[in-house]
């Protein structure tokens, strides 16, 4: 009986061989077309081009004040409650006023050592909190991007 045990099981084991060693062949996916779409109209002038920069920028201008005066509102309701449960409100204002000022040093400095020192006039398109929408429509070049 040694034979038929041997052979019975040895059938298992054959199957799941024959199984993993088949070959699947798929056909190669057709090759997709590219469709390009333009956003913009490529024969539009620099003074449309400028028009539409500014109310970008006009448009991020009122979003960056908006959020802005989020953030105000939301510190009001944490001194406000800060006051509530006994905490020294001002301490903790005074540090993260001085936290914030570090972060954006910091990135000022990141910013920096990646692109190389950023003028801080007019046209540099980077903002302090000093220059909030003096800034224009970002950066202006002699010949605007279409």
């Amino acid at each position: 009986m040694r034979l038929p045990i041997l052979l019975a099981s040895m059938v298992p084991f054959g199957l799941i061989l024959w199984w993993l060693t088949g070959e699947t062949l798929y056909k190669d996916p057709e090759r997709p077309t590219i469709t390009y779409i333009t956003t913009f109209d490529p024969n539009r002038t620099d003074a449309e081009i400028v028009a539409s920069n500014e109310a970008n920028q006009e448009i991020n201008d009122l979003r960056e004040a908006h959020e802005e005066a989020l953030a105000d509102r939301k510190r009001e309701l944490y001194k406000a409650l800060g006051a509530a449960a006994g905490m020294d409100v001002e301490e903790i204002d005074r540090r993260a006023r001085e936290a914030r000022v570090a972060e954006e040093a910091a990135e000022r400095a990141e910013r920096e050592a990646a692109f190389g020192p950023v003028d801080q006039g007019a046209g540099s398109g980077v903002r302090s909190g000093e220059q909030g929408s003096e800034g224009g429509a970002g950066f202006e070049s002699e010949s605007p991007a279409p």
